[in-house]
C-alpha cells in the first residue's frame, strides 16, 4: 500500500476527492478542510494499492494540482486493514512488480545531484580501489565497489531515456563524467605523492597481480556481467524489493577501473591506462543499455496492466 498526502487549493479539492473516491484501489480517504496554509486550502489523505498509483497520480497531475499544491507519496511498510486488503485484490497486478514512475523519477533526480557528498564518496571509493590494486586485495576491491555511488546516476540515464526527461539525462551524464574525472585526478595526484615518498613503485602497478588483474583485462564477460548486474539493479530500484542492490555494487568494476587509471597515470603506464579505460567504458555502456532496456520493458508491461485495469473497472465481477 501507498499513502498519499495532498495539499490542495480549495478550488481543486473537490476534483481530487472525486478522482480518489471513484478509484476502487483507494481503501481510505479523508479530508481536512482549511487545514493547509501554503497553499491556502485543504489536506487530503488517501491509502491506495501500489498497483494503481500511476493511473491515479496521472489523473491528479492532469488537474494541475502539482503546480499549485503538492502530492506526497509514502510507502506503508505495515498495515492492518480489511478494506486495504480488498483494494489490493481488486487491483490487477502485483505490488512488488509495479513501478511508481513519480517515485522513480524523484529518486533519479536525487541520485544525480552533483554535490560534495557525491564527489567525496567517488574519490574515497577510487582511492580505496587504488590501494586494493597496490596490495592486490580482492576484499578491498569489493569494499570500493560497495562504496562507489555511481550506480544511481547510471540508472538515471535509463530513466531519462524511457521517460524522455532530457534535463535528467544531461544531469546524469554531467554527474558521471565530473565524478569519475575528479576521482581519477585525486587518485593520480595522491599516487604521485606516494611515488615520491617511495610508498608506491612501478612494480605495484604493472607487476603480476593475480587477484586484481581482471580490473584492466576487459573481455566479453565484463560487458555481460555489467548488463546482468544493471538489469538486476534497476529492478531493485523500481520495485518494492531492494535487497539485490548489494549484489549489483560488488559485480561491476567501474570504480576499481577508475582507481587503476589514476595509478597508471601517475606512472605513465599506457597499457594499464588503456585496459582500465576500456573496462570502465564497457561497464558504463553495458549498465546504461541494460537499465534503459529493463525500464522500457517494465513500462511496456505496466501499460498493459493499466489497460487491463481500465477494462476491469467496467466489469466489476472480474476484479473480485
Amino acid at each position: 500500500m501507498l499513502h498519499l498526502r495532498i495539499l490542495a487549493p480549495s478550488d481543486l479539492t473537490d476534483e481530487a476527492l472525486r478522482i480518489l473516491d471513484a478509484e476502487p484501489a483507494v481503501s481510505g480517504l479523508a479530508v481536512m478542510r482549511g487545514a493547509s496554509l501554503r497553499p491556502e486550502g485543504d489536506v487530503v489523505y488517501a491509502d491506495i494499492a501500489r498497483e494503481a498509483a500511476n493511473d491515479v497520480i496521472d489523473e491528479l497531475r492532469a488537474t494541475g494540482l502539482h503546480h499549485r499544491g503538492s502530492i506526497e507519496i509514502e510507502p506503508v511498510n505495515a498495515w492492518l486493514s480489511r478494506s486495504g486488503f480488498d483494494a489490493e485484490l481488486r487491483t490487477p497486478g502485483s505490488s512488488a512488480d509495479s513501478v511508481v514512475w513519480a517515485e522513480v523519477a524523484q529518486r533519479s533526480y536525487e541520485e544525480t545531484e552533483l554535490n560534495w557528498t557525491y564527489l567525496s564518496f567517488m574519490s574515497l571509493a577510487t582511492l580505496l580501489a587504488a590501494i586494493a590494486i597496490i596490495t592486490d586485495s580482492q576484499i578491498l576491491v569489493i569494499g570500493a565497489m560497495v562504496l562507489g555511488p555511481e550506480f544511481g546516476a547510471i540508472a538515471a540515464l535509463g530513466v531519462a531515456l524511457v521517460r524522455r526527461r532530457w534535463v535528467l539525462l544531461a544531469l546524469a551524464v554531467r554527474t558521471l563524467v565530473v565524478g569519475f574525472v575528479v576521482a581519477i585526478a585525486v587518485t593520480a595526484i595522491l599516487a604521485v605523492v606516494g611515488r615520491g615518498l617511495g610508498w608506491v613503485t612501478i612494480d605495484d602497478v604493472t607487476g603480476p597481480r593475480p587477484d586484481t588483474a581482471f580490473i584492466y583485462s576487459p573481455d566479453k564477460w565484463s560487458f555481460i556481467v555489467a548488463v546482468i548486474a544493471a538489469a538486476a539493479g534497476v529492478l531493485s530500484l523500481t520495485s518494492a524489493k531492494s535487497a539485490g542492490l548489494a549484489g549489483v555494487f560488488i559485480s561491476v568494476t567501474t570504480v576499481p577501473a577508475a582507481g587503476n587509471v589514476g595509478l597508471a597515470l601517475a606512472f605513465g603506464a599506457g597499457h594499464e591506462i588503456w585496459g582500465s579505460s576500456l573496462q570502465l567504458l564497457l561497464n558504463l555502456s553495458g549498465m546504461a543499455m541494460a537499465g534503459w532496456a529493463t525500464l522500457t520493458i517494465q513500462q511496456a508491461l505496466w501499460t498493459r496492466v493499466s489497460v487491463r485495469r481500465a477494462r476491469a473497472l467496467d466489469r466489476v465481477r472480474r476484479m473480485l
